[in-house]
């Protein structure tokens, strides 16, 4: 499923930091108290003296909004009607996909492009529910059962659940694609799933998944949330190869035509076996879901506005202030809304690669900080439609602001043993935010700022040249695979210039870009780490040091510092969402002092575009996605 979308200008990759974190050994029982109808006894079951009673969804404190019984999630329309073809260019991005173009149909490994909206071809043990901050509900499986210290899953299967070719799917299928994922999936996932001790089948239909007493809290349900593949298929097939062989798949959708880097069509399966499913119930919607490549975003808004596709999700401020006065807008066949993103902005900015010597002293890191004159770029490039990045966790209650208030103190107190004095000054003051300029675009202050900390760092000017002791210039390249954001980079460019830096925006193919990323070959990037609303193991991902040598990783700059690990650690093993709270705020103080990145821009809304032919629920939309083209139909049934 799709994380919250990206609100940056650019539809650059959205990289979601995924719900949950360690689970303390007591707190396996919390998940989830309904039993499900029909269950059979925690007694019955094997291992039956470790296990709690079966339950219909799993949450990652326990708290679940609907019952075992429910009919559909509240936020859809149970009697939307079917058909229709919902177009787009992709506004999101997972694992080895990309926006620009694609060459394979295997989006779980890190060889190729794969295309977006593969997932549609899979299902797993339990759907995501997006009116509730991390709950699952059965799928799949009917049902769970988790042991009293978190330990151990057992998932009864649906048995009526089948693969495209009519074959069952079995506990055996669910065990050799856990496995599979783990020992030759994307590193992402190997990485998430590297507390995850064993897979196995119980017969047909129970699946049995045990965890280190380390592992996140949110690994279980990550699990529970990856495609479940044929076993027979993947035993004729090699699952770490990039093709576009259609694999088999389970889901609601099958691959349609489709011609490599320009588009590809999934077809609903009208037999599909879960249509009936509570989860289900109000989805899936379309006949067909149909993904568009353009490399040029100008060429992307022409084809929206000759009606090549139907809905556009719009990321350039300009475009969005005076690009749409077209014909069919102002007929009216063109509908224009700003929905508010009620979820986490996440960090957007160019990430700087500290395996590059050159940005190892974050006196260099921060000096770059004074260049870019965001107030200029925001109100001359971007319509002033945008706020200030300054927080890892922008726009949720998990950001630091000011000094450390109680909680955190006790926090800081209670580790201090494990800390410098530094290290307790840094988490105990404001934390770090980047400059306010004069909005001139050449803020001499905040240049010369920028000039005194390099002297600092051992820096100095040569014939207009910033050189170090040895006489080495310092130079930056601007990495990207699209030229959407060269326009803002180009005056950051300029000013870095008069500080003696010899800095260049480099445009390269997606491929080629993807490589260099997955090999940290790169001096700096833009990326958007968008977090959920109860961070947790793909924070190790993101900022742990293990990650940090990890090819395809999304720890791009290298962070390796201990006291980041120590924190992850805390954010993992907090038993109440209060003191998660407080401990991503002390993280969120220590990432800010690192100086890993020249933070970009964030705005709390999605700006949509669409054709005048859809339609969605009455009913109020769901807090935590903006569930498009989820929850949409293809006629108008009611105002939203």
């Amino acid at each position: 499923m799709s994380g919250p979308l990206p609100a940056s200008l650019s539809r650059r990759a959205l990289l979601t930091i995924g719900a949950g974190t360690a689970v303390l050994p007591w707190l396996g029982h919390r998940v989830a108290a309904q039993p499900a109808p029909g269950a059979p006894s925690a007694s019955s079951a094997s291992s039956a003296s470790t296990l709690g009673p079966e339950r219909h969804g799993l949450s990652i404190f326990g708290d679940l909004k609907y019952s075992a019984d429910f009919a559909h999630f509240d936020y859809v329309d149970p009697a939307a009607p079917k058909g229709g073809t919902f177009s787009q260019i992709g506004p999101t991005i997972a694992f080895n996909q990309s926006f620009q173009t694609f060459n394979t149909l295997n989006g779980y490994i890190l060889k190729g492009d794969a295309a977006q909206g593969v997932e549609l071809l899979f299902d797993t043990l339990m759907a995501r529910a997006y009116d509730e901050p991390d709950a699952l509900y059965g799928l799949v499986a009917q049902s769970v059962a988790v042991s009293e210290e978190g330990t151990l899953y057992r998932f009864r299967l649906r048995p009526q659940a089948r693969f495209h070719d009519g074959s069952k799917l079995t506990a055996e299928d669910v065990a050799f694609s856990l496995t599979l994922l783990k020992e030759k999936g994307h590193p992402v996932i190997g990485q998430n799933l590297r507390d995850l001790v064993s897979a196995q089948a119980e017969g047909d239909e129970v699946a049995v998944l045990r965890f280190a007493p380390t592992r996140a809290r949110d690994v279980p349900l990550f699990a529970a949330s990856l495609p479940i593949f044929s076993k027979a298929y993947y035993s004729a097939h090699a699952f770490d190869a990039s093709t576009l062989d259609v694999p088999l798949g389970s889901g609601p959708y099958r691959v349609g035509p489709f011609e490599v880097g320009r588009y590809i069509e999934y077809r609903r399966d009208p037999d599909y076996w879960g249509n009936e499913l509570p989860v289900n119930v109000g989805v899936n919607n379309f006949d067909v879901l149909r993904y568009e490549y353009f490399r040029d975003r100008e060429v992307g808004f022409e084809a929206f506005k000759a009606r090549a596709y139907l809905f556009r999700q719009e990321f350039t401020a300009r475009s969005w202030a005076t690009g749409y006065n077209f014909p069919a807008l102002n007929e009216g066949k063109v509908k224009r809304e700003i929905l508010p993103d009620r979820t986490p902005s996440g960090a957007q900015g160019w990430f700087l690669n500290l395996r590059r010597p050159k940005f190892a002293d974050p006196r260099v890191r921060e000096a770059l900080s004074y260049a870019f004159d965001f107030e200029w770029t925001n109100k001359n490039l971007m319509f002033d439609a945008y706020k200030r990045t300054t927080s890892f966790f922008e726009n949720s209650d998990l950001e630091a602001e000011g000094p450390a208030g109680p909680d955190e103190l006790a926090l800081i107190e209670r580790i201090a043993g494990q800390l410098t004095p530094e290290d307790i000054a840094v988490l105990k003051a404001p934390p770090w935010s980047p400059p306010v300029s004069d909005g001139s675009g050449q803020d001499r202050a905040l240049l010369r700022k920028g000039t005194q900390l390099l002297r600092e760092a051992g820096w100095s000017i040569q014939g207009g040249r910033l050189v170090d002791g040895q006489g080495n210039g310092l130079s930056i390249e601007f990495l990207d695979d699209e030229n959407g954001l060269e326009r803002h980079t180009a005056p950051f460019i300029k000013n870095l210039k008069l500080l003696g830096i010899e800095a260049h925006f480099r445009l390269v193919d997606s491929p080629q870009y993807q490589r260099r990323l997955n090999d940290f070959d790169f001096d700096t990037t833009v990326r958007r780490f968008s977090v959920s609303t109860v961070p947790g193991e793909s924070l190790r991902n993101y900022f742990g040091s293990a990650a940090a040598s990890i090819p395809g990783s999304n720890n791009l700059s290298g962070i390796a510092d201990p006291v980041v690990d120590l924190l992850i650690e805390e954010v993992i093993a907090a038993p109440t969402r209060d003191q998660l709270r407080t401990a991503c705020r002390v993280l969120d103080r220590r990432l800010r002092a690192g100086r890993y990145w020249v933070p970009q821009w964030y705005s709390a809304e999605f700006r949509i575009a669409f054709w005048d032919e859809f339609g969605w629920p009455s009913a109020p939309r769901p807090t935590y996605a903006r569930a498009i083209p989820d929850i949409w139909s293809p006629r108008m049934r009611s105002a939203g």
